[in-house]
């Protein structure tokens, strides 16, 4: 049996600003580097992006005239594709962590556990805390409510409790904020 090709054309990806003809209107406001800006017809912008071989890329469609920019499509997209990939690593990224308990978390527990949670708030990670209750254990929110005030309490100078723990199902949980803004 002879394999059967794919005689798909390629998928081509429709630009994110139209350029050159692709622009229809009667006049644009044209900005760029050595040339004087100005509303312009679109074949007098044209033709002085022409002269100086750059394209006429569509900035702001919107605006009335809409704002052309005289540059190299590719470089300008290059730009453009550069400066949002070094904003989105300059943003904040905060992570939430959790952390486990039971109703009979003993002390050495609780205090391993807090020391990771203070290291997450140092961090600027937000760390939410819970009590699992199993089977019967339910009997004893009490108990719990206590383990996560005292977690709390343990956690002040790190973080700061969001809000009083509440009980959702068989969990009871209390989120902490850090005090500290995370490193970028």
């Amino acid at each position: 049996m002879v394999p059967q090709r794919n005689n798909r054309r390629p998928f081509k990806k429709e630009r994110e600003h139209r350029i050159n003809r692709e622009i229809d209107v009667a006049e644009v406001r044209l900005v760029g580097e050595n040339l004087e800006p100005g509303v312009y017809s679109i074949d007098r912008a044209l033709s002085i992006c022409q002269d100086l071989e750059v394209d006429l890329v569509e900035i702001s469609p919107q605006a009335v005239p809409p704002v052309c920019r005289a540059v190299d499509y590719n470089k300008f997209m290059y730009e453009k594709k550069r400066k949002e990939k070094e904003q989105k690593a300059k943003s904040q990224k905060s992570e939430v962590k959790e952390i486990r308990f039971t109703p009979n978390t003993d002390d050495h527990d609780f205090d391993f556990k807090a020391k990771h949670a203070e290291k997450f708030l140092q961090e600027g990670n937000k760390v939410k805390a819970y009590v699992q209750f199993k089977g019967r254990a339910i009997m004893f929110k009490d108990r719990g409510e206590l383990i996560l005030l005292k977690f709390a309490e343990r956690l002040a100078e790190f973080g700061s409790l969001e809000g009083m723990p509440k009980l959702e199902g068989k969990r009871m949980h209390a989120i902490f904020a850090s005090k500290i803004k995370k490193k970028v």
